[in-house]
């Protein structure tokens, strides 16, 4: 997590010559895989398709959450950590790129974990 957390920082601060898109969206597939990352922590026993769902659940609300201009809102994005972790913008690409970040999150935590592990995880 720590690692994607570098990467993802990395990406928005360096302006590293990539692709268009890569450049454009990478930063929101590294944030939500960050998320996806988050929830594995917190609940490691949980099967990976409902934490992809969670994470995507959880980044498309922050996304959705940018279309609304509360006072509250505008104060946490006023701050870097705030634009960080809320963004300022709705765009729907971004929804695009949270599904990649979390579908690359949940395919690895997938191939990783073996058939013993994933078996016994809770149901829920």
């Amino acid at each position: 997590m720590v690692a994607v957390v570098g990467m993802g920082l990395g990406w928005r601060f360096r302006h590293l010559p990539l692709p268009g898109f890569a450049a454009k969206y990478g930063g929101d597939a590294l944030w939500a895989w960050m998320v996806f990352l988050g929830l594995t922590v917190l609940f490691p026993r949980s099967r990976t398709l409902l934490l992809a769902a969670v994470a995507m659940g959880i980044a498309w609300t922050v996304e959705f959450l940018q279309l609304h201009h509360g006072a509250w809102l505008e104060a946490s994005q006023s701050t870097r950590l705030g634009r960080l972790a809320l963004g300022t913008t709705f765009n729907i690409p971004d929804l695009i790129a949270y599904g990649v970040g979390i579908g690359v999150g949940a395919a690895m935590d997938w191939r990783n974990l073996g058939r013993r592990v994933r078996s016994s995880r809770a149901r829920w």
